[in-house]
């Protein structure tokens, strides 16, 4: 009963609230998002700061990485070992990284997709951008917090000489937010930064001079309008398009093939190739012959076509319409500002970044002046010795506490007496007091100069222009590393691609069964008899197509749905399901299926009897959730979609009345409820025909028999009557 008596009642959803709050945070903070001083993620920060600690420098030995591993497991990251070397592994990948933070050494994966050897096959150490993002780390540069056992020290940033957020893009998913920021060229971003330490507030179009767009790793074009990529930069959400860069080369006898050399950021390789070769098998791609892997080093896709005739621009249009040689990269420039994710803007990042360099070189200079403040007073206390060495050294050998005596006698500091009383015997040559003099002038002037730079915004900001500058030089893009490797093409208009090509027509029959199973048999089947279908299904509608025929569902829920005749189920065994084509309801069927004519029309009406005609193309629709056509209410149902074919419709409802009236007086609509067709109380449509009145009313009775009904005028009224009885001896349509 004690215990029970500790226990504090909370609400359940207050307690789900409290604990979720604190999940999605850690994630946010620790996990998914990166800084946007450094760029880094904690679990990157931790390891190179562990491979700093182990003094893998770029001048080096390598080490094993599950050395490393283990170092950041245990002493700064306890999340697994696996994620830690997933992290080493993509950080040494030129694939993945725009500038490498890891040298590895060993199998570390391809653009393949191959994954990388075991960490205890392969070695690594820092690169010298790692260097630059730790250099200043043992100069107070930055924070320090206890590491999650309060046993060691990790730093909360890095100095981060080196604007890597930009420069290496970063990704990521935490609890309802994400990050997706693309890797930019160092030079661009240097040229940027410079503008933006004279002119703060620049203008997105002025920082689009110094950063065109990004600059992948793996290279590629981007296609992109200038104002949408201004739009991306200024608002920190929008995208661009990468296509691969491709060359024709000629052969013989006028023959000719593509070859790739470049393909989109983060697409796989052999995953590339497998879509193109199914794509082929498939026939989705007829003009395509072969494909082949010539790749060595670099990237070289071989594209073969079916004949010398063939378009090969067409052939590309058809690949980067169909594949991932051409891809969307989402950008998302989210990131952590004073621990608070943020979208931040491109200029808000460099100046981020800025403001961090400035905030770093303030502590390092304050660290390096407190140093030489202590290192100058201890040679002023060495100096005061060498001018009085001799009295010293007397006080040295004969006082019974020379260290009062010598504060007491030349005013020394505590500090400078212990320093002139651990001096070695060695040190009382003159060289030694010439290099103390000269050291101490050195320390005089480096610390007049470091009071000069903390007393002034403007020399900080040129110490860091110059740090910038140099930056710059280091990764030109004169350099093999440095050069830009991704092109842009700015456009006028969203490239629209076409396949023009048309592989030849055949003709098929499409059955659709009662239960909603459809299939696809070449040819025309005049018995259809002969079809087999499952155990309580039978036959629903049959239509004659084409295989470069487009298809058209419409449904009970008031949708239509559209498909590619040839990508139908074939005849072998009973089909497919719609439903799993296509996201139908369960207690909804099919009305109608025909293909598509561009100048047909339908007319449409809901079991209530509202209703309208629509023209063929609007029926169209690419979800596969389909598209909302005909309005209908709870209780309501689509049950007619017919072919316009005559100038008059005849409806009839279940109170066996039946109205004609002209289809001029039906609307034309592309969706919505439509209007009344006939007027009856509780009763529903039963039947829907087109026709025309010189030729008769052709209605066909359970046997198969037409009966043809010539005089017509007792029934024709205006829209929305409630009609008069049909005509004696009329079949029954139920």
């Amino acid at each position: 009963m004690k215990l029970i008596d500790q226990y504090e009642d909370i609400e359940l959803v207050d307690a789900l609230e409290e604990r979720y709050l604190a999940y999605a945070l850690t994630t946010i903070m620790d996990r998914a998002l990166p800084d946007s001083r450094d760029g880094l993620k904690p679990v990157h920060r931790r390891l190179l700061y562990a491979m700093y600690q182990l003094n893998l420098k770029p001048s080096s030995s390598f080490k094993k990485s599950a050395r490393v591993v283990g170092d950041v497991m245990g002493r700064f990251h306890p999340h697994g070992d696996q994620a830690i070397y997933d992290t080493l592994v993509r950080l040494a990948q030129d694939f993945s990284v725009r500038w490498p933070l890891i040298d590895g050494q060993g199998n570390f994966g391809n653009i393949d997709g191959d994954n990388a050897a075991a960490m205890r096959y392969t070695e690594a150490r820092l690169t010298d951008v790692s260097q630059l993002l730790l250099n200043g780390i043992e100069e107070n540069a930055v924070e320090f917090r206890s590491t999650y056992d309060e046993v060691d020290k990790e730093p909360i940033v890095l100095p981060a000489n080196f604007p890597n957020l930009l420069a290496n893009g970063s990704s990521g998913i935490a609890v309802g937010m994400a990050t997706s920021i693309p890797p930019h060229n160092i030079e661009e971003l240097c040229n940027a930064s410079l503008h933006l330490i004279k002119h703060r507030n620049a203008s997105y179009e002025k920082l689009l001079e110094f950063i065109p767009g990004p600059d992948f790793p793996t290279g590629g074009e981007i296609f992109e309008i200038k104002e949408n990529i201004i739009e991306t930069y200024k608002t920190g959400r929008g995208g661009f398009k990468i296509r691969s860069k491709w060359s024709v080369e000629q052969e013989k006898r006028g023959l000719w093939k593509i070859v790739v050399t470049e393909i989109p950021y983060q697409v796989s390789k052999g995953k590339l190739i497998e879509k193109i070769a199914q794509l082929a098998i498939d026939k989705k791609l007829p003009m395509l012959d072969d494909i082949r892997d010539e790749s060595a080093e670099d990237i070289r896709l071989v594209l073969i076509p079916k004949n010398k005739d063939i378009n090969p621009e067409g052939l590309m249009d058809s690949l980067f319409l169909m594949s991932d040689l051409e891809a969307r990269f989402s950008v998302n420039l989210n990131a952590l500002s004073n621990n608070i994710p943020i979208v931040h803007g491109l200029r808000d990042l460099l100046l981020s970044w800025l403001d961090h360099r400035k905030e770093v070189l303030l502590n390092i200079s304050n660290f390096r002046l407190d140093k030489i403040e202590e290192r100058l007073e201890i040679l002023s206390g060495l100096l005061i010795a060498y001018l009085n060495m001799d009295e010293i050294i007397k006080i040295i050998r004969e006082e019974d506490n020379p260290k009062t005596e010598l504060i007491a006698r030349f005013e020394l500091s505590d500090f400078q007496a212990e320093s002139i009383l651990n001096m070695r015997l060695r040190s009382l040559r003159k060289l030694e007091e010439i290099k103390i003099k000269n050291e101490f002038d050195e320390l005089t002037f480096e610390k007049r100069e470091l009071v000069s730079l903390l007393n002034s915004n403007e020399e900080q900001w040129k110490f860091i222009s110059n740090e910038i500058k140099d930056l710059k030089k280091q990764y030109s893009k004169s350099s093999l590393l440095g050069e830009r490797r991704t092109s842009i093409n700015l456009i006028e208009e969203e490239i629209v691609y076409k396949n023009d090509y048309t592989p030849p027509s055949e003709p098929v029959s499409i059955i659709l069964s009662s239960e909603g199973w459809i299939r696809c048999l070449k040819g025309s089947f005049e018995d259809l008899g002969e079809i087999k279908f499952k155990e309580e299904d039978s036959l629903f509608l049959s239509i004659d197509a084409n295989t470069n025929d487009k298809l058209v569902i419409f449904c009970s829920n008031g949708k239509s749905y559209s498909l590619n005749v040839s990508d139908l189920p074939s005849g072998r065994g009973h089909g497919a399901p719609l439903k799993i084509l296509f996201d139908i309801e369960e207690e909804h069927s099919v009305i109608n299926i025909f293909t598509y004519e561009k100048d047909k029309k339908i007319i449409l009406s809901s079991s209530l009897g509202n209703g309208f005609i629509i023209k063929h193309q609007d029926m169209l629709s690419s979800r596969k959730s389909g598209k909302a056509i005909l309005n209908i209410k709870e209780g309501e149902r689509a049950s007619f979609c017919k072919h316009v074919d005559g100038s008059h419709i005849a409806i009839i409802g279940e109170n066996k009345k039946m109205l004609i009236f002209s289809l001029d007086e039906l609307p034309e609509m592309s969706k919505g409820k439509g209007v009344r067709l006939q007027k009856y109380k509780d009763s529903e449509v039963l039947f829907i025909k087109t026709f025309n009145p010189k030729e008769g009313l052709i209605i066909e009775d359970s046997g198969g028999r037409k009966r043809v009904y010539s005089d017509t005028n007792d029934w024709i009224g205006k829209r929305a009557q409630s009609g008069r009885l049909v005509p004696k001896g009329f079949p029954r349509l139920d």
